[in-house]
Parts: structure tokens; C-alpha cells; sequence
């Protein structure tokens, strides 16, 4: 039970990283925040590799470069939706 918290926990702090690396993430909420840093140390972990420090079963490092990348796409996509509506 504490292992799922932790993960969601250092999940929401990968996904905060990530909105203030890309200065995106301003509108971004908490859970939000978690939902980028799972699937984008997901995604950064599968392209990357689990390489680095880890924390509860996250490679830190490829974690945040893939929420990043993940952040970018997302915010990119967003925009595009925002113009053809306007």
C-alpha cells in the first residue's frame, strides 16, 4: 500500500520538474502532475532505459527527460486545439 502512495507521490514531483523545465506547467494540476511523471517515466524508461538513481522503481533521470518530452507534446497538441478553435 505505502509503495503505490510513494510511486504517486514521486510521480507528482517528476511531472512538477517537468512543468517548470518546459515553463508549461503552470496550469497543470496535481493530477495532472502525477499522470506526466507515470507515463513519462514510462515512456522515458522504454526509450531510455532504467538507468541512474532510482526512486520507489523510477529511473530518475529518464523519468523526468521523458515527462519532459511528454509535457512538450501534450502542450504542442493543446495549442494546435486552441488556434483552429479561436
Amino acid at each position: 500500500m505505502f509503495h503505490w502512495i510513494w510511486v504517486l507521490i514521486v510521480g507528482g514531483v517528476i511531472g512538477l520538474i517537468a512543468g517548470a523545465i518546459t515553463r508549461r506547467g503552470g496550469s497543470m494540476g496535481v493530477i495532472s502532475n502525477i499522470i506526466a511523471g507515470l507515463v513519462g517515466s514510462s515512456l522515458g524508461e522504454a526509450v531510455l532505459g532504467a538507468w541512474g538513481p532510482q526512486v520507489a522503481g523510477m529511473a530518475i533521470v529518464p523519468s523526468i527527460i521523458g515527462a519532459v518530452i511528454l509535457v512538450l507534446i501534450v502542450s504542442w497538441i493543446m495549442g494546435m486545439i486552441n488556434r483552429r478553435a479561436a
